[in-house]
Parts: C-alpha cells; sequence; structure tokens
C-alpha cells in the first residue's frame, strides 16, 4: 500500500493544564477519552511524579476503566544548552525536534492503523513546548489528522495563584524565556519602550538576577510546580526575595529531581 493510500493515522496533543487534574477543559477530556496509546518522551530522569500526575489524570478522566496506553519513548539528548550561543541553540532544538521526530514515528509505525494516539502536553500546547512542530514533522513523514486542544498554562495558574491580573490597564504582555530576558529587557530600556509586564519560562538559572542591579524595585511574582501539591510560591521586591527563590528552587530541584517554574516582573 502506498502512503498516499495509508489510513491516515489520528494524533490528539492535548493540553493538560499546569498539573492539576483540575486544570483539565471539558474537551481536553473528551478528547483523551478517545485515545488508545499515549506517547511520554523518556528523559532519563527522576521524572516519577510528572508520570504519576498524568496517570492520575488519565484515570480521572477515564472513569469507565478504559485507560490508553502510556508508551514511554527515550527522548534524545539535546545536550548543554546554556553553554551554546543562539545560533547553535536553535541547531540544537532543529537537530532534536528530528530525532525525536524519527524515534516517534517508530513507534507509531508498530501501532495498528486505527490506534489515536495522544501526546499530553504540559500548560498550553501553543507555549513553549515542541509537540505541535514534532508533530508536523511526523506528518511529513506519515498520513495524520491532527486534533489540538488548548491547556491552561502555567503562567495563566500563577496569575491565578497570586490572585492578580497579568497586566496593568491598557498596557502588553511580553513572554520570553531566561536565555532572552536580560537582553531583550535592556534593549527596550535602551530604546525607551515599555514592555509591561515580563512573563518569564524556561528559566533554569533565573536570570532576572542579573536585574537586581540596575532594577531592584521590580516585583516579581514567582511559582514552582504551579497547581501541583508541592506548589511553592513566593513575591516581593525583586531585590529583597531573589535570593529565597534561587536557594528555593535548587532545594527543590534537588528534592524531586527535577522543577518546573515560572514568574512575572512588573
Amino acid at each position: 500500500m502506498s502512503a498516499a493510500q495509508e489510513q491516515s493515522r489520528r494524533i490528539h496533543v492535548v493540553g493538560i493544564g499546569a498539573g492539576s487534574p483540575g486544570h483539565l477543559t471539558a474537551q481536553a477530556a473528551a478528547a483523551i477519552r478517545e485515545v488508545d496509546v499515549v506517547l511520554v518522551a523518556d528523559k532519563g530522569e527522576r521524572v516519577d511524579e510528572l508520570r504519576a500526575l498524568r496517570e492520575a489524570i488519565l484515570r480521572e478522566v477515564c472513569a469507565d476503566g478504559r485507560l490508553p496506553e502510556v508508551v514511554a519513548v527515550p527522548d534524545p539528548r539535546r545536550g548543554p544548552d546554556a553553554e551554546r550561543d543562539a545560533t547553535g541553540y536553535a541547531q540544537a532544538v532543529r537537530d532534536w525536534h528530528a530525532a525525536r521526530t524519527d524515534a516517534y514515528v517508530r513507534v507509531i509505525e508498530e501501532l495498528p492503523e486505527d490506534a489515536v494516539v495522544g501526546f499530553l502536553v504540559w500548560g498550553d500546547p501553543a507555549f513553549y513546548d515542541s509537540t505541535i512542530r514534532v508533530v508536523d514533522a511526523i506528518g511529513e513523514r506519515l498520513p495524520t489528522e491532527v486534533t489540538v486542544v488548548p491547556g491552561i498554562s502555567a503562567f495563566q495558574a500563577l496569575a491565578a495563584e497570586h490572585q492578580v491580573v497579568l497586566h496593568r490597564v491598557g498596557e502588553p504582555v511580553h513572554v520570553t524565556t531566561g536565555r532572552r530576558l536580560v537582553e531583550q529587557w535592556r534593549a527596550a530600556r535602551a530604546a525607551g519602550v515599555a514592555l509591561g509586564t515580563v512573563v518569564v519560562m524556561l528559566d533554569g538559572h533565573l536570570a532576572c538576577q542579573d536585574l537586581v542591579g540596575s532594577d531592584p524595585d521590580l516585583t516579581i511574582r514567582w511559582g514552582a510546580y504551579v497547581g501541583m501539591p508541592q506548589q511553592e510560591l513566593r513575591a516581593g521586591r525583586l531585590a529583597d526575595v531573589i535570593d529565597e527563590i534561587v536557594a528555593l528552587r535548587a532545594e527543590l530541584r534537588a528534592q524531586h529531581g527535577w522543577v518546573m517554574d515560572v514568574y512575572t516582573l512588573s
């Protein structure tokens, strides 16, 4: 049978929120109940809690006892991003996506053609997540029929937990990564441009430490494991609370083997 004649593989990319089963939307729950096999990236780290959270969500949603099979797919190593310049980082991500695509295609090809494949994405698939790009690449190799379901993002959950509106009246919200924060902040300041509230994701080194000298009065609202039982929140003047946040983040990572956090600056 040629590729053109193959049955399209149904794939659901489902945003499952920041960690709480209560973040799941009705649309997401309905999509999960259609899934036969959930593919998860096995990063080889201590991520038992993340797997347990996914399985808890599946058990809650699939109350009739028909649970999708969960298949862990070894995740290709990406290497030390912090040591790469912007060009090297972008190439490393492209190579990583290509290797992930290869791994997922091999698994999907072994499944029955009518099996519905699910990817459960933390937060929302539209924000700093590679799943949609990888699924697009899978679609270049196999006929696919893709559904994407949005989820509650970590920064939405963070704002709710801190009980704040992310932006001041009529002002913007700027979403960026720790890798780009300081560069973008200083460029905007030099150009006289107001970024508004800055939401910072994927910041394993808390780059905001580099802004303490120039902007000590910024307000930081930080959260780790937002929506999960082990959630930690801190807020205050950047210069006053950053040392505590840095120490706490290191402690949490040592304790759990992983940490997911997000913060805002305003």
